[in-house]
């Protein structure tokens, strides 16, 4: 159970992670340079970025990471992982609404670009520039921050998580404890436990020579 709850929130980190670099790329990279460009550069280069990015890879990221993040939450919640648990929450509300932003805003916004066609056919390509611009690059920083805020709740929650396993097994220690004179060779050390007498009683110990004396 720990191994797949620590492989769990390991997965849905690095998927997190990958969509939060990818919307933060558009945001500081891909569209301030579509910002430079002609309008009929801005609208074509859009229209097929948005037909590119339907692959079964993105699918896989961006709509996996939520049944990913059901399940850690779930194990943590039954599991090991009580402390991680309310970070996974929270990552999980975070990318919820991500995920509302990027369903409700921007793919609208994707499709009302797809349907004007071929930018050579269109008679006003600011205006049709200018309706899906702004709108498209301010909700695409607001998903952006909301992916980077879950990544880094994981992130947290991984770290949390390893510390709960780490103290576990320091406050578990050795699987048993060998002690007694059964276990007492010529040359073993006993422990302070060992020589450690009853209040009142009197400390002695001899230390095994390992060899016969004959008299």
């Amino acid at each position: 159970m720990k191994t797949l709850q620590t492989a769990t929130l390991l997965a849905v980190t690095l998927t997190t992670g990958l969509m939060a670099g990818l919307f933060a790329a558009f945001t500081y990279s891909v569209m301030p340079g579509l910002a430079r460009s002609s309008d009929r550069t801005m609208i074509e280069t859009m229209q097929n970025i948005n037909k590119a990015i339907v692959n079964p890879f993105f699918m896989l990221l961006f709509m996996g990471s939520i049944p990913l993040l059901a399940l850690a939450a779930l194990l943590a919640w039954r599991g090991h992982g009580r402390p991680a648990l309310p970070w996974i929450i929270a990552a999980l509300a975070l990318y919820l609404i991500a995920f509302c932003v990027t369903s409700g805003v921007n793919v609208p916004l994707n499709d009302k670009l797809a349907k004007v066609g071929d930018p050579r056919h269109i008679k006003d390509m600011a205006a049709v520039r200018s309706e899906f611009e702004n709108a498209w690059v301010t909700w695409n920083a607001v998903r952006a921050l909301l992916h980077t805020a879950a990544f880094g709740c994981l992130a947290w929650a991984l770290v949390v998580h390893g510390a709960h396993r780490f103290h576990e097994a320091d406050e578990a220690g050795p699987a048993h404890e060998t002690s007694g004179p059964a276990l007492a060779g010529p040359y073993h050390r006993p422990s302070a436990r060992q020589l450690t007498a009853p209040p009142g009683a009197a400390q002695q110990w001899t230390p095994p020579t390992g060899r016969r004396t004959t008299s």
